[in-house]
């Protein structure tokens, strides 16, 4: 196809060229590829989501540059590409989490809520008027435990929650622009994924533990960077079984184990 051709199909959201793409589904996904990177890593006990953020000026507030997100009390997720359309996911994303808390008076699990995302995000490849979402989301999470086991009540379609007596389930998601969902033991997307997620399959150990994951995760990172980290540089992020963010000195401390703690940001 030439490219008078494929200017006329990239003018559409939603018509398929004749070799079967949508060439504005695959420039979304280059918007993510052009975004910094955000790393996931699924530990025995939990998962681990953590993040570079550009920070393009000495005078800008790094805390202020949200790629993290606490979506429940067991689900986080960490994005990448633009950043406004990740922030409308995310909103999204709580909404949702918040509906299924007061109709079903328990939390959703994490792979519904993923593709509940990824539905959403699909509505908009093949609506008139609008564009797909120039947006990734890594989304991790650990299944909650269901009261329903013990009230007899029937258990909802598509929903498998951990009883009293089992280990902690954790999961890893990515959300694709075009509204695929994809389970994984550890990714990154962003900048440099290919590079990071190299490092993963070289390093990954399934029966590793939270911390390890996040060693695992901060060691990728500077294997993109080809260079040490900064603690404002970097976000990092653990749900085991409940969701927490590194404070700053926690992210210094774990650079500094590793070897990898840029000395002029010391």
């Amino acid at each position: 196809m030439n490219g008078g051709q494929q200017q006329a199909y990239d003018r559409g959201t939603n018509i398929f060229s004749p070799d079967g793409r949508l060439y504005q589904v695959e420039y979304a996904r280059e918007a993510v590829r052009r975004g910094s990177v955000s790393v996931g890593v699924r530990a025995r006990d939990g998962v681990v989501l953590a993040a570079r953020k550009h920070v393009r000026s000495p005078l800008l507030e790094a805390d202020g540059i949200e790629k993290l997100h606490k979506i429940d009390d067991h689900i986080g997720v960490v994005s990448a590409g633009h950043v406004a359309d990740a922030r409308r996911l995310v909103d999204f994303g709580r909404r949702r989490a918040q509906t299924d808390r007061l109709r079903y008076g328990e939390p959703i699990g994490v792979e519904p809520f993923t593709k509940a995302v990824t539905d959403h995000v699909q509505e908009f490849t093949q609506q008139g008027g609008a564009r797909p979402f120039g947006a990734a989301l890594l989304v991790g999470g650990v299944e909650p435990r269901s009261t329903e086991q013990t009230s007899g009540s029937t258990p909802r379609v598509g929903v498998e929650p951990t009883t009293a007596d089992e280990d902690p389930q954790p999961r890893l998601f990515e959300t694709d622009p075009s509204g695929t969902p994809h389970e994984w033991r550890a990714t990154a997307i962003g900048a440099n994924d290919d590079t990071i997620r190299e490092y993963l399959e070289t390093n990954y150990d399934p029966q590793s533990s939270v911390q390890s994951g996040i060693e695992l995760a901060l060691s990728a990172l500077a294997e993109a960077e080809d260079g040490p980290l900064a603690p404002e540089g970097i976000s990092v992020a653990t749900v085991a079984p409940t969701y927490r963010a590194l404070d700053a000195d926690a992210r210094r401390e774990t650079l500094d184990s590793l070897d990898l703690l840029d000395e002029q940001a010391s």
